[in-house]
């Protein structure tokens, strides 16, 4: 279902209706406020004042979820500067090993352009994306409305708060505080990891505890993700994991052992074939990495793989990722590790708050 203007919240209403047309503005707010909704509406509301529109994420999974209307072109950011470049010296974009770009020269570049059409900027997920992408932006003079939570800073390119509001220069704040997303147990787990100065407040709606599950095997994950989908036919279930290849075991472990529940994963941009796009729009098993579930939402969320997190669990790095994770599911987390031992990420958690269920 598509929503609309009338479908939002009063809190997200008055920021679409009480953000100016021009200048740089910067929207942040917790998970589950409605940010990736919000980007598209501001796109939408931009385009209809005539000026062209693009709409741009780090993801390219994020980018296949946000729904436009009119003329607004939605692109992953890498695509919007190649083609940026493309047009004005016939050659994509010159990159760099360690910083996507040479931004330097696309800078000498933006420097020069003579600025024959306006258009405008909306970032959606934008903690993802480099501070040089923003000082960009601003050399080419065009007005971005950026959507972000520094809170959820999980990519090797990413940016605070601070450092894009720097980057673009005059750049406003707005605030949404409202969580829409998640309930009130699998908001109380996700603050244990958040890693601001003061978590946003408990939503009121109720839900199970989320659980804490120990697998023999690959074989007994894809049993257990069996049963809870012919539980829950109609839920949407995202499996999370951290490497390619264990997303392509498990998926062929699911499509041997109960092919009619036709589970989907997704291996990124690059892949090909039916592994790099996802039919977000039936229920089902969804297999997909940490790094493509920024602003995706599902009703359960399976994180199967915690004792492969070897690392300080302490780490602000590692609290951010599992923060953006839980926050992800709508009524239920599930958290899973293999081995004798709770890993150390979750050992301590009371059971209040994580329930230990095998």
């Amino acid at each position: 279902m598509t929503l609309t203007y009338l479908d939002l919240s009063e809190e997200q209403q008055d920021l679409l209706r009480d953000l100016p047309f021009e200048g740089h503005h910067l929207v942040t707010g917790p998970p589950g406020s409605g940010k990736s909704l919000l980007a598209a509406q501001r796109a939408d509301l931009l385009a209809l004042t005539g000026v062209r529109v693009h709409l741009l994420t780090r993801s390219n999974l994020l980018r296949q979820t946000l729904a436009v209307h009119g003329d607004v072109e939605v692109s992953t950011v890498h695509a919007w500067i190649h083609a940026w470049h493309r047009a004005r010296t016939g050659e994509g974009a010159p990159q760099a090993a360690e910083d996507w770009f040479d931004w330097p020269e696309l800078f000498a570049l933006a420097a020069v352009e003579e600025r024959a059409e306006r258009f405008a900027i909306v970032v959606d997920e934008g903690q993802d994306l480099p501070r040089s992408f923003y000082r960009l932006c601003r050399l080419l003079d065009l007005p971005v409305t950026v959507f972000a939570d520094e809170c959820q800073r999980i990519t090797d390119t990413q940016s605070t708060l601070d450092e894009i509001g720097t980057a673009l220069g005059d750049c406003a704040r707005h605030r949404l505080t409202d969580g829409h997303r998640s309930t009130r147990p699998i908001s109380a787990l996700a603050a244990r990891f958040h890693t601001g100065a003061t978590p946003p407040p408990l939503p009121s709606r109720t839900g199970p505890v989320p659980r804490l599950w120990r697998y023999a095997d690959q074989r007994a994950l894809a049993s257990r993700l069996v049963a809870h989908a012919e539980r829950h036919p109609q839920r949407t279930i995202g499996v999370v994991l951290r490497t390619t290849k264990q997303q392509l075991a498990l998926h062929e472990h699911l499509e041997r052992t109960a092919p009619r529940l036709r589970s989907q994963v997704y291996v990124g941009a690059a892949a090909e074939g039916r592994h790099r796009t996802l039919d977000l729009g039936r229920p089902g098993i969804r297999v997909i990495s940490r790094a493509s579930a920024k602003g995706l939402e599902f009703d359960s969320v399976f994180v199967p793989d915690v004792h492969t997190d070897s690392g300080d669990p302490g780490a602000a790095a590692l609290r951010m990722t599992y923060y953006v994770l839980l926050t992800r599911a709508r009524e239920e987390v599930h958290l899973g590790y293999e081995g004798q031992r709770e890993p150390p990420l979750v050992t301590g958690i009371p059971a209040d708050l994580l329930v230990r269920a095998g």
